[in-house]
């Protein structure tokens, strides 16, 4: 009997180990970078509102901060906050939601944390100080200390604690459940280039040290726009450019503002414009999420003020109507002859910091921004702005809800306003959600509830003024409070 031999060698034992460790390594390297890889994008929201609190509109690939670190700021450098966490700086936060109101999340590689319009734009209420807060998106900010925050971020940039070694264990301590890549990610990248990021960041707002303090539910539209932007250095920007902090403003109903002159000084007729040019503080005109800003932007076009939740004297306020009719409509109504038209500040004679900080030059920029960018066949490149010589007359839908007044805020309340300059409260606080019904605008004689320390606003400092807008100071008494009842209603 003879055996065939077919030529046919069997593969040696150690190939088969070769393709197995193969194998293994391929499987543990899916799983460390599938994390990576896959998910990739912002958070979606079906809801508008909550598209409108939460979701991203681009800043996250600009200057979105890695999830871990941003969660674990606060933890390690609680000395360099007023109170406990992010809402010690006025953010809201809502129960079962992980960011505050007014930041958003995108994974690109790996979570990241931005802002959006909400930051400046979704305040709270309060009846009294025992009430539970109520939540009003599209209202200025009226808690939220935006300046703290860009202070607390580079004050801990350049603390020796923020260092792969101090973070990491304090990371995974607050439960983070990072594969061995990501850790290494976060250990060699995110954190070294997340501190030197905020440094430079913090050398782009050094002008704040030349400022007065913003407070609660104000910004500086112009000053880190210039820096950030443009790269303006802060040593050259001149002084009087620098007083230009500003109240956050309320956003509803932008349909019949369209071709009125926007923005405190009036330097735009644009509604989309306006608010491309409002997201550069937290995007790039090469990262912003033009279809979120729409999004937004269709929400808001014919969204209704809130209406005054309080008891209204009908009786008082029909009293009043003839008279803002006869005072104010002119200016401030939607079909009046002057609203949304500059008035020169000669005549409005408010604070001129806010107009001295858009400058030519600054212009001349910003007319560069959005170039080559087509969105749904229409070119984005700013074309409207303008320099303007005062402030315009803004409509008055949803007065009550827009305190403290003025372009700086520096009225607490509508009763205030109607004031002669001298007679206004030189000093009031900010940042107290409580509303004073009698007066129309937020109780501004609280320096602390409950521990928690209020802003003290002091109109004699630089951009800070109180003066002009005298219109209806001459008014007796029993009208200004007849005009007062009939401003709640619009």
């Amino acid at each position: 009997m003879t055996t065939e031999n077919t030529g046919v060698k069997s593969k040696p034992v150690w190939w088969k180990f070769v393709v197995i460790i193969v194998a293994i390594l391929v499987t543990v390297l899916i799983y460390l970078v599938s994390p990576l890889l896959l998910g990739n994008g912002s958070v979606k929201y079906a809801d508008i509102e909550d598209h409108f609190k939460y979701g991203s509109i681009g800043g996250e690939e600009a200057n979105g901060i890695p999830y871990w670190i941003w969660k674990v700021l606060p933890v390690m450098f609680p000395d360099k906050l007023p109170g406990e966490g992010y809402t010690s700086l006025g953010f809201i936060s809502e129960p079962e939601q992980d960011l505050p109101i007014g930041f958003s999340q995108s994974k690109i590689l790996f979570n990241r944390v931005g802002q959006n319009c909400a930051t400046c734009h979704a305040g709270s209420l309060r009846d009294t100080p025992d009430s539970q807060p109520q939540i009003i998106t599209t209202m200025p900010s009226n808690t939220v200390d935006l300046e703290g925050y860009i202070k607390f971020l580079s004050a801990v940039a350049v603390d020796h604690r923020f260092t792969a070694k101090e973070m990491m264990p304090m990371i995974e301590s607050l439960g983070a459940k990072l594969n061995p890549l990501e850790k290494l990610i976060y250990r060699y990248l995110a954190i070294p280039q997340t501190r030197d990021a905020l440094i430079t960041q913090r050398s782009q707002f050094a002008f704040l040290e030349r400022q007065s303090d913003y407070g609660p539910g104000r910004v500086d539209t112009f000053t880190s726009y210039k820096t950030r932007q443009f790269g303006f250095s802060s040593e050259l920007i001149e002084d009087k450019e620098l007083n230009g902090i500003a109240d956050f403003p309320s956003i509803w109903q932008q349909k019949p503002r369209e071709g009125m002159q926007l923005h405190w000084d009036g330097d735009n007729k644009s509604v989309n414009e306006r608010n491309s040019s409002a997201a550069l503080a937290l995007v790039t005109p090469t990262t912003i999420n033009l279809d979120a800003i729409h999004r937004v932007a269709d929400w808001l076009w014919e969204l209704p003020p809130p209406p005054y939740p309080y008891e209204i004297n009908q009786e008082l306020a029909s009293l009043g109507k003839p008279i803002y009719q006869n005072n104010c409509a002119s200016c401030h109504a939607f079909d009046g002859a002057k609203v949304g038209t500059v008035v020169p500040i000669e005549e409005i004679g408010t604070d001129r910091g806010r107009l001295d900080s858009y400058t030519y030059e600054f212009l001349s920029n910003q007319n560069t921004l959005f170039t080559d960018i087509i969105y749904k066949g229409e070119d984005q490149r700013f074309q409207n702005f303008r320099k303007t010589n005062g402030y315009a007359n803004m409509p008055l839908d949803g007065i009550w809800l827009r305190a403290p007044y003025l372009h700086n805020g520096s009225v607490p309340t509508l009763k205030d306003l109607l004031a002669a300059p001298d007679n206004r409260p030189q000093e009031f606080y900010r940042g107290y959600d409580v509303f004073d019904r009698d007066k129309v605008g937020f109780v501004s004689d609280v320096a602390e509830e409950q521990g928690k320390q209020y802003f003290k606003f002091d109109t004699r400092l630089p951009g800070n003024s109180n003066s002009g807008h005298l219109y209806g100071i001459d008014l007796d008494s029993q009208d200004k409070e007849a005009l007062v009842e009939y401003l709640k209603t619009l």
